[in-house]
């Protein structure tokens, strides 16, 4: 018979019959070792008594079937069943050892000594235990395994590693050949049948298994460690995949069994800080709080960490319909009775912003509503220039009418030096809350605390390199990187808007906080990495048999190379080892408002060049591409060209 085949039958019963064969086993072994201790103790194997006794071979293994029940043995499944079944087991034999021995006293043609009692009960508990731990090894052993799913190693025999192997063996995706640890307590040791090599072992194990797969089962260590695991694995042939991180698992946004790809974060091996709860709570706590861009990709995660801090009313103000149906619909599903209101507009209507704030007494105020993708508003000048900047201008004057105790804009390292209009209009941005504060710190009616908070990329936001990365993988390549020596700085959107929220507590207006976002990530060395660490080889010139080349497209307009965090030098540290204050030069609002204005009538204009002149002159650190490349404005200059030439030829023609 196959075993492979058997195996599989058992596994594939209903509960209900599974748990009839194992009952049926159990009468048999009982009145097995019943017939046992009888023959050991009159040293025969057919003793008169035991024949004479021959209705209690029947009736002892039938009345101990409802006391093993009645502990819950036959809840536990044999496959993953652990201590808790050798307790009820104890319990169900002896009161079965028990039983016969008041039968006897009751029966007075019985005659039984209480050494058979005694024998039966140890060889009962022998007979079932074993009969258990017997099928329980058949099932994961590896001859009875087949080979259903792809052989993956899992790097880690902890608790994780234990019940992932335990998930994955009961699936039919991957199945656990070999657990790697660096514990030497637990290597060459085996658990649920698998043994537990050293991770040094890992290169003769990936050719002695064919292996191809590995699973991360260490949610519970630090992103430094991981990264320095994923660095050992990088040169070898194999797919890394991870189980989710333990606050995930915490919070129960995923399960330990969950299997997912090797999350960029662990590549940057950066370890958040714990957050200081009285900075969450100053600005949040009890009160109305509104997050502009609430459907984005840090305003969604601003409103996620908001609503855990349980302010007392959380405003969504989003121009996507889509984005803010998402971004409510996840809240509401959140515990809790946090009341939500989700406000659809857009930040350039002055007087929807006004009456928001006025009406639901908004308090604290998170600006994070921008246009952020460097080509799209390079091609795209005015509009983004409207939101970034006339945006901006128009939130925080709503915010200041309506007496909001706190406004905090987020700002990106684009603005620093910008070589684009997204940045060049995100540092306008920045100075239009400078030019408020020095106003209002001139009239002596300081009743907003504006601030701004700047940092760099962030990780899987839309139009971050790390999923188009992951997506070109998946298609078999190529991967485009616009440099060879294009580098960026990283940070997760979760510590990215924890941070933003305890930047804004901190402050006590007009401060510029930039976020320590560690070392800059060379995006070359990043690609590869996601390609080696995904089981493939990067296809190039040292390497023409890999599978996934790796193409440089160019800079794109208005692009740079590296980005900065710093205008000066003049910076200073915080309460918090992660928040930095910059301090940097800004034009007074009397300068500020005429050049404002002007910027406001070239937009309503729809004049390019003249918006572009003023970003110029109010960020002087801009240095501008040459050209415009504004889609329309591009297509309205060929139009107006063409029709400039086309008398010019009619004229030349008539001149012939």
């Amino acid at each position: 018979m196959d075993l492979t085949l058997f195996k599989h039958a058992l596994i594939g019963l209903p509960r209900n019959a599974k748990r009839f064969v194992i009952a049926t086993s159990d009468a048999l072994v009982l009145g097995v070792a019943l017939w046992l201790a009888f023959a050991l103790y009159f040293n025969r194997i057919a003793p008169a008594p035991a024949v004479e006794f021959w209705w209690g071979m029947v009736a002892i293994p039938l009345l101990s079937l409802p006391l093993l029940y009645s502990v819950r043995l036959y809840d536990s499944i044999i496959r993953y069943q652990g201590g808790q079944v050798v307790y009820s087991m104890l319990k169900g034999v002896t009161a079965s050892a028990a039983m016969l021995a008041v039968i006897a006293w009751l029966v007075p043609s019985v005659t039984l000594a209480a050494s058979i009692v005694v024998m039966y009960w140890f060889i009962a508990i022998l007979f079932i235990g074993g009969s258990r731990f017997f099928m329980r090894a058949f099932l994961h052993s590896a001859g009875g395994r087949a080979r259903r799913g792809k052989p993956v190693i899992i790097y880690g025999a902890g608790a994780s590693g234990v019940q992932a192997a335990l998930s994955l063996v009961s699936g039919p995706e991957y199945e656990p050949i070999a657990f790697l640890d660096d514990d030497p307590s637990l290597q060459n040791t085996l658990i649920q049948g698998i043994c537990v090599y050293n991770p040094c072992e890992l290169a003769t194990l990936l050719k002695r298994f064919d292996v191809n797969s590995i699973l991360l089962a260490m949610p519970s260590v630090g992103r430094a460690q991981k990264k320095a695991i994923l660095t050992q694995l990088e040169d070898l042939p194999v797919h890394v995949k991870t189980l989710p991180g333990m606050a995930e698992l915490v919070s129960g946004a995923a399960l330990v069994d969950e299997i997912r790809e090797v999350q960029i974060e662990d590549l940057l091996g950066r370890d958040p800080v714990a957050p200081q709860q009285s900075l969450l709570a100053a600005c949040i706590a009890d009160k109305v709080v509104m997050v502009t861009g609430a459907g984005g990709s840090i305003g969604s995660e601003l409103a996620r960490q908001i609503a855990r801090v349980g302010p007392g009313k959380l405003v969504l103000f989003e121009v996507s319909e889509w984005a803010l149906y998402q971004i409510e619909r996840e809240l509401q599903r959140a515990p809790g009775s946090l009341e939500i209101v989700p406000i659809l507009g857009s930040v350039t209507d002055s007087a929807l912003l006004e009456q928001v704030m006025q009406e639901l007494q908004v308090q604290t105020v998170y600006h994070a509503a921008a246009y952020k993708h460097v080509p799209l508003v390079e091609h795209n000048l005015l509009g983004g220039i409207r939101n970034n900047v006339l945006g901006t201008w128009r939130t925080v004057e709503a915010a200041l009418a309506a007496k909001v105790e706190s406004f905090v804009l987020i700002s990106t390292d684009k603005a620093v030096r910008p070589t684009n209009i997204m940045g060049a209009s995100k540092r306008c941005a920045e100075l239009v809350l400078q030019g408020i504060e020095q106003r209002v710190q001139a009239q002596g009616d300081v009743r907003t605390v504006v601030s701004m908070v700047r940092f760099g990329n962030v990780l899987g936001s839309s139009g971050s390199v790390v999923p188009l990365f992951r997506e070109q993988i998946n298609a078999g390549g190529p991967i485009t990187v616009t440099h060879p020596e294009i580098i960026r700085y990283f940070m997760t959107t979760s510590e990215a808007a924890n941070l933003v929220i305890q930047a804004g507590a901190m402050a006590k207006g007009g401060e510029v906080f930039v976020l320590d976002m560690g070392e800059p990530v060379r995006i070359l060395d990043l690609a590869k990495r996601m390609i080696r660490l995904a089981g493939y080889d990067v296809l190039d010139e040292s390497n023409p048999k890999g599978e996934i080349e790796i193409q440089f497209s160019g800079l794109r307009p208005g692009e740079k190379l590296y980005e900065e965090l710093l205008i000066g030098e003049d910076v200073s540290g915080t309460s918090h080892s992660k928040i930095m204050q910059a301090k940097e030069s800004y034009h007074t609002w009397d300068k500020l408002l005429p050049q404002l204005q002007k910027l406001e009538r070239a937009c309503g204009e729809f004049d390019c060049e003249a918006a572009k002149m003023l970003l110029t002159e109010l960020v002087t650190e801009y240095s501008p591409a040459d050209r415009i490349f504004d889609h329309l404005w591009t297509a309205r200059s060929a139009r107006m060209a063409s029709q400039l030439a086309q008398p010019a030829a009619e004229i030349s023609s008539k001149l012939q």
